[in-house]
Order: structure tokens, then sequence, then C-alpha cells
């Protein structure tokens, strides 16, 4: 009768034995380099230091992170998360200035705490700005047969043309206290991005795990003729990965508008769209598309600003700080490497024969 693997064995073959360990080893380091490191306060009631600033700073990573992993696995890719999250961020902060277009908005009027618009609606407006993004590119992609990187490359060169227009060109401070709960609030001392987070990626694992939309996705992203032939609509499985992705970056552009109080359209979710993508290959999707794991990229986009939060504590400026995540790119490859795999299993092998002698 056949032994069944024991657990360690069934979580080095899944796809959160990688990203673990890359996390593990970085917080290794921040423990010897800087002990301080996971040192947490409380002021005021609420939690503060490295690890909270890491799940913080990092909710709006991991929801972008979770609407490209659906995206990545219909072997697909979405280069335009970054400019959704910035025409997201944008028609939040119009619709709660007091003032549109080209009409002067005075100090005056900016500092008191009011809202031109209700909370729900500025909170819905903005989730359907990004939804209809993600929307667009999943028509170019399913219904146009325009290549991913293409019909997403058209949204990222124009997507901050668009909030540059919804803003008219300006930095939208926001001065509405209600809407920065959504980034800097807090609920029995844990930041409330962690619960959206948290929320959004239940709902995504519901989605996948407990109805056929998450094998639809997989059968795309491994054969998408296959899977049409087999019954399987390609094109609507491809337009709701990426209607779901355009979703995730608008509530990230919720939460950083908030955070920032503010909604810049030339840097608001820069260079998102790369982390993003780099967190989902650290959670062990393949860039040609098929089996994916929502909380494994959880866990890349977790190590990333980890691996950034460290960085910056080891002193690196941040103007380099894109050639250390290069180096991280480097070491995820070498990881997921088969001479890597082929390592792991002789030395499985080899401390299996020594437990056998």
């Amino acid at each position: 009768m056949n032994k069944k693997p024991s657990l360690f064995i069934r979580f080095r073959e899944s796809q959160l034995f990688w990203p673990t360990v890359a996390l593990v080893l970085i917080l290794v380091f921040d423990g010897i380099y800087a002990p301080d490191f996971f040192k947490i306060g409380i002021v005021e009631g609420h939690l503060y230091g490295n690890l909270i600033d890491v799940v913080n700073n990092g909710a709006p990573l991991i929801l972008v992170a979770i609407g490209m992993t659906m995206v990545i696995a219909t072997e697909g890719v979405d280069l335009s998360v970054g400019a959704v999250i910035a025409i997201s961020a944008a028609m939040g902060a119009v619709l709660i200035n007091p003032a549109f277009g080209n009409e002067l908005i005075s100090n005056e009027i900016l500092t008191e705490n009011i809202s031109r618009t209700p909370l729900p609606l500025i909170v819905l407006a903005n989730l359907a700005a990004g939804t209809i993004c993600g929307l667009w590119n999943g028509f170019l992609v399913s219904r146009a047969k325009i290549q991913p990187m293409v019909a997403t490359l058209i949204l990222m060169v124009a997507g901050r043309g668009i909030a540059q227009l919804i803003t008219n060109g300006q930095i939208m401070t926001i001065y509405y206290t209600p809407y920065f709960f959504f980034g800097n609030g807090f609920f029995l001392g844990i930041p409330v991005a962690v619960y959206i987070v948290i929320l959004v990626l239940i709902l995504a694992w519901f989605l996948v795990r407990k109805t056929s939309i998450g094998l639809f996705i997989e059968s795309v992203g491994i054969n998408a003729s296959s899977a049409y032939y087999s019954g399987i609509n390609e094109k609507n499985v491809k337009l709701f990965a990426y209607t779901f992705c355009g979703f995730c970056a608008s509530i990230a552009g919720l939460i950083l508008s908030s955070y920032v109080h503010s909604a810049d359209a030339n840097n608001i979710g820069l260079n998102y769209e790369l982390d993003a993508i780099l967190a989902v290959v650290i959670g062990g999707t393949l860039m040609a598309g098929g089996r994916f794991s929502l909380v494994a990229s959880a866990i890349g986009a977790v190590v990333i600003r980890t691996f950034t939060i460290t960085m910056y504590t080891v002193g690196v400026p941040a103007n380099a700080l894109l050639a250390a995540k290069a180096l991280l790119v480097l070491v995820v490859i070498l990881l997921y490497s088969d001479q890597s795999r082929q390592l792991l299993n002789m030395l499985s092998e080899r401390r299996k024969g020594m437990k056998n002698a």
C-alpha cells in the first residue's frame, strides 16, 4: 500500500513553499541585521512597527497581485493596473473636492471637512471606474483578439492621461476625513486596509475554488483551444479575469488615495504593474498560464514589500531600489529552475536513505 506523502513533502510541492521560504529568509536577515525590525508598539490603541507597515503599505500591492494572478493564469498580462489605480483615485478625489475642472479651489474651501458627494457614492464611482477599465481590457483581449500585452499597453499609456483629464492636471488634495478611513483607519488596533485585503482574498478564493471559475481559468491558460472544444467559453473567462483585475486595482486606488490624502495622476500606482507581476511569479504562477494560487501571490506581494522595507533599513537609496529588485527577480528565477527542484529532490532522497539506514 502506497504511503501518503508527509505534510512537509506536500507543502514543499505546493506553490506556497518558495514564497514562504523567501519571506522567512528576508525576516531572518532582518532579525540579525536590525533586531528592532520586529518591534511592535501601541500608540493610541493602534499597532505600529515595521511588520504593521509591511501589511498596511503592502495591502494595495496584494490586491493588485490577486487580480493579476487570474489574468496571468489565463496566459495573459495586465500592464495597465498602475494607470487604473490613477484613474480610480482621480475619480474619487474629484468627487470629493467642491470644485471641478477649471474652477479655482481656494484654501479656505479645501480646509473645511466637506465633500461634494456622499461617501458611498464616492466609493461606488471609484470602484466602477477601475472595473470599467478592466472590462475594456477584457473586451480588447477576448473580443477584439488583441494580444494582452498590446491591449493593456494602450490603457497603460492613455490611463494617466485620462486621470489628468479627470483632475484637470492638478494634484487633487483631499481634506475629507471619512475618506481617510480606508487607508489610515484602524479597527481593533489593525489597519482597515488589512481587513479589506482579507475580504477580497476570501471573495476571490471562493470564486476560484468553490465554483467552476477557477477550473475554467486554469483550462483556458493551459490550452484555450481545448477549453473551447470542451464547452468552456474562453472569451467570457478572459473577460471576467481582466474585469476582476480592474476591480482589484480600483480598490488599491481607493486605499492609496486615502492613505496619501491626494490623487497625483503622474505618480500614484507607479510601477505597480511590475511589482504585481513579480509577486505573481514569486507565487509560482507561470507566465504561460495554468495552475495558480491566490494565497501564494499574496505572500509574494508581502515578500516584495518586506524586501523593500529591508532595503531601506540597510540603507539602499530609493533610486537604487529597482536594481535591488532585479536581484530579487534573478534569485526567484534560480529558485524555480529545474536544477533547484532536482537538488531538493536529491537532498530529500538522501535524507530518506539516511533514515532507513
